[in-house]
């Protein structure tokens, strides 16, 4: 059986190199690490510092032109160079926070309905109150077990998961026809979504655990949200079946009442501040096709992604 990490990589900082380390310390080691750099657009790119790095051993080094980098697309791409069992999805930021991180995963397979396991998120030292809240909401300590008959249970949740690292049964994988080939956002969720509606089981796992966080200005809040919500009306198919508003609306009271419970109510302006420009974010997101592509650009956090869609139309 054979397991391969898959991350895209685009300028990495101290993290990446942790990533590499901890990896490479797993009680289950990967057989390989396929690494897809980005190289900048209208920038001179050496390809040898890094293959004399990295490439050696287990790791593979591929690339990608920033024009052509797409979530799932690129993805996509690596993991077609694989012939694992298994795929591990990573981002170049996402630290395992111990050695049993991809013998965790692994194990959610013992049930041969599952198709995908996915990793709780932990906030860094630090970071700020919010996004420890933020990353409990979204990553609590209990496992959660999606499928069809979680729906009710768990709402949009069912579909959720996060290629911040995210296990796949390759077969699985295949089946559902990998991982759609243009998206701005959200491959994870619509993958996720395919294989819950096979009949698959895609499970959270808790015990697997990463350091990732991010801590966001209100602008960058609107325009994450501006994209995630592009997504979401690009398809319908996975996200007006299930409303997901209900889920913000809950993390946002959620997060006052914890603020008030820890004493840090001083915090509460900051919270209805960056709801405030996250729900402006993904409002305009939802409607980005009444836009101007000029309004588009200023409103996204990913322009590259519309030039390249914009030069396939022309």
């Amino acid at each position: 059986m054979k397991i391969d990490v898959i991350i895209p990589v685009y300028m990495p900082d101290d993290k990446f190199e942790r990533l590499i380390d901890m990896l490479n310390r797993q009680t289950r080691m990967p057989d390989n690490i396929i690494l897809i750099w980005t190289i900048p657009d209208n920038n001179r790119f050496d390809k040898k510092p890094i293959e004399d790095k990295y490439q050696k051993d287990n790791v593979k080094c591929l690339y990608v032109k920033q024009k052509e980098f797409d979530h799932g697309a690129t993805r996509a791409y690596g993991i077609s160079v694989s012939d694992a069992d298994y795929v591990l999805c990573m981002t170049q930021d996402a630290v395992p926070y111990n050695e049993n991180l991809i013998e965790n995963l692994l194990n959610a397979f013992n049930d041969e309905n599952t198709a995908a396991s996915y990793a709780r998120q932990l906030p860094g030292d630090k970071e700020n109150e919010i996004e420890k809240i933020t990353r409990a909401f979204n990553y609590p300590e209990t496992e959660r077990i999606q499928n069809k008959a979680s729906l009710k249970k768990y709402g949009i949740k069912t579909f959720f998961c996060s290629d911040v690292c995210a296990m796949y049964k390759k077969t699985c994988y295949d089946e559902a026809g990998g991982f759609i080939k243009k998206t701005i956002f959200n491959e994870d969720m619509i993958m996720a979504s395919s294989l819950v509606d096979m009949g698959y089981t895609v499970r959270y796992v808790p015990k697997a655990q990463v350091v990732h966080s991010h801590t966001y200005t209100c602008m960058q809040q609107y325009r994450r949200n501006f994209d995630l919500a592009v997504s979401q009306a690009d398809h319908p198919e996975v996200f007006e079946r299930v409303p997901s508003e209900s889920e913000g609306i809950r993390l946002v009271i959620q997060s006052a009442k914890l603020l008030c419970k820890k004493g840090k109510v001083y915090l509460l302006p900051k919270l209805v501040l960056q709801s405030g420009f996250k729900y402006l974010g993904y409002r305009k997101g939802k409607q980005y096709k009444k836009l101007s592509r000029e309004k588009i650009l200023k409103c996204t956090m990913n322009k590259s992604y519309w030039k390249r869609i914009w030069d396939e139309e022309n």
